[in-house]
Order: structure tokens, then sequence, then C-alpha cells
């Protein structure tokens, strides 16, 4: 006999098929504006290319659009719109993430239900219907074809909100990400976004934490530090990276009769591994390497599992000697990262300077 379902399971039952409904009417009503927006920009384009406008002719000929598909659909088909929609067609039209996209979408590839396709798109098949047009708006704004892809790419996997693409923008991620990489893999970045292999997958140069609202001249402790990330960890997170999940803050452990302690400890589900974070507002020591060594060696050998892999330590500070750091880790070192963090957006200039070196 099958046991009664209770009221509060059915309300939590059709609570879901609602949500899931309105997701999909959602999602439905976006990838039809987008695909809208780019096949109307097709059109534009290819009537340019066909009577070889000249300037002058294509901006009567937009006015002339935009005042009669006003008079007969209503807002939305001003000269600039119609502007971005050339300018969308033109921007992706080449791209591989829009490369399958048919000239004349079906109504039923519009209105696919989001169940009917992975919950996570694979880098090879990500197109317009991942992102919003409010996406694509700011994607549009951004010069660099690599960088835009890059954003693109990360946007459409990572599920970001249009607010956390303008973050990740304004934090200059891309070069950030760029700086930590040889040229191979920075070229990588813009076809296939960020992919974590290896420890030094998630690693970041610097760290932006201007979330935290601390001044960067102002006086506060490590403790301060530590608490203002634990109450925005959602930020943090993100700032981390993929795949970061929080376990908890000062670890305690005991080894023969002396106690420690590790600032923050998080688990990395795509490296299946421990990543253990201090925090260091003066400038970095060999003795803080030393200790970082010594709290990467126990996790290894006291509490990981047999099938996780080896334990990662970063280590965050204000300041750093890049020869101290090289000359106290191992050679070989792949575990254990000193890196600094800035309580302000860095310039993009400034990076970008830095990557003439790297990037090619």
């Amino acid at each position: 006999m099958k046991k009664a379902i209770s009221t509060v399971d059915l309300l939590a039952s059709i609570r879901d098929v609602v949500r899931q409904s309105r997701k999909a009417m959602a999602y439905g009503v976006n990838t039809a504006m987008v695909l809208t927006n780019y096949e109307i920009g097709r059109l534009i384009v290819e009537h340019e290319q066909k009577g070889a406008v000249r300037a002058g002719y294509a901006d009567k000929t937009l006015k002339t659009l935009a005042l009669r598909l006003t008079t007969e659909f209503g807002k939305g088909f001003s000269v600039d719109n119609l502007e971005r929609d050339r300018k969308f067609y033109l921007l992706w039209s080449k791209s591989a993430t829009l490369s399958r996209v048919s000239a004349a979408p079906t109504m039923q590839a519009v209105i696919a239900p989001r169940d009917k396709i992975s919950a996570t798109p694979s880098r090879k098949s990500v197109s317009p219907f991942w992102l919003s047009w409010s996406h694509y708006v700011f994607l549009m704004a951004i010069a660099d074809e690599a960088e835009r892809r890059f954003y693109e790419l990360e946007a459409a996997t990572g599920n970001w909100s249009l607010r956390e693409l303008r973050r990740q923008f304004d934090s200059s991620l891309y070069e950030r990400l760029a700086l930590s990489r040889d040229k191979r893999k920075v070229k990588a970045l813009s076809r296939k976004g960020q992919i974590v292999e290896v420890p030094h997958d998630v690693i970041k140069d610097p760290y932006v934490l201007e979330f935290l609202g601390l001044k960067e001249d102002s006086s506060y402790s490590e403790s301060d530090l530590e608490t203002s990330i634990i109450n925005r960890i959602e930020h943090f997170l993100l700032e981390l990276g993929k795949g970061f999940l929080f376990e908890t803050r000062q670890k305690r452990f005991t080894y023969g009769d002396q106690h420690f302690r590790v600032d923050m400890v998080f688990y990395n589900r795509l490296l299946r591994c421990y990543v253990l974070v201090d925090l260091k507002i003066g400038r970095l020591t060999h003795q803080d390497l030393g200790q970082m060594q010594m709290y990467v060696n126990y996790y290894d050998r006291k509490v990981k599992l047999p099938d996780e892999n080896p334990t990662v330590g970063i280590l965050l500070c204000k300041e750093k000697n890049d020869a101290l750091v090289e000359i106290t880790l191992p050679k070989d070192n792949r575990q254990i990262f000193a890196r600094k963090y800035q309580l302000y957006l860095p310039t993009k200039a400034e990076l970008r300077a830095q990557l003439k070196g790297v990037s090619v």
C-alpha cells in the first residue's frame, strides 16, 4: 500500500513544477529575443552587402526601418537598437559559438525544454541559447575578440548573472588568469574558457577582494579580513573560481603536543582536493611558507582519502617577495602558491601592459 503524500510534500512538488515552468517560459522568451535580434542583424547586413550600400544611404535605411517597425510593433526598434542588432550579427556570425544557429530558427528550437538539454553546456556547443540578450549587449562592448569569447564561455558555463559578468570583467578576470599562464594556455582561454585540471589552473594573480568593503589604507587585522570574507563567502567563492566548496574557518588540528589552526579550509570538487587558505596582512615571510607546507603535509598524510589528490595551499598576502618564495619552496612545487590580494579593482591598462610579454 502506497504511503499517502502529505499536504506539505504536495505543496513542495507543485512549487517545483511552477518554478520549472516559469524558468522554461523565461528561457524561451530570452532565446526568441536573442535569435530575433541576430536574424534582424543578418537581414540588415545582407541588404547592405547586396546593394553595395553607402554610409549615408545605410543611415537613411535604418531610420526608415526604425520608424515603420516602431509604428507596427511598438518600442524596441530604434535606430540604436537596429545598429546593435547589426553589430551582433557581424561579431558573432563567424564565431564558433553561433555557427550552428540557423538563419531561420524554428520555434521548436526556441521553446525546447531546458531538461532536454544538458544542465551545463559543453564548451563545444555553447550558443546564444545560453545567454540573455542583456549579456550579449554587454559583451559587444568588449573590443578584444579573444577576451570577449572568454567571457562568453565563462558566463555560459558558469551560469553567471549579468551582474556577475560585469563584476568579473571589472575585476579583469581574463588578464589575471592570463598572467598565471604560459602562451599556449593564454590562447586556450579564448577557445575553451577556464579549464580546471591542475591546481595552477585555479590560481589568479592578484586576487581582488573589493567586495569586502575594506579600505586599502585603513588599519585592519587578519581576523578582520577573515571575518569580512566569511560574511561575504558567496562573493569570495566566485573570486576563488570554479569548483570551490567552503568547509570551515579556523580549522584546529593537533600534532604531537601542539595545536594549529588553518584560517580557511575549502574543497575543490573539480580538482578533488582540499584547498587551505591562510591570510597575511603584512609582508610574506619564509616562516609563513614553512607553516603552510606543514599544514599541507598534515592534510595529505592525515586527512585526505587515498583516492583524493594532494592538498593545495594558498597564501593570500598584502606583499610578497617572489625571490623569497622561489628559494623557500621546492623546485618542483605544485601545491603551495603565494599570491597577492588587493582591496580595489585593478587597472586594466596596467594588467594588459604586463600581458604584452605573455600573450601572442
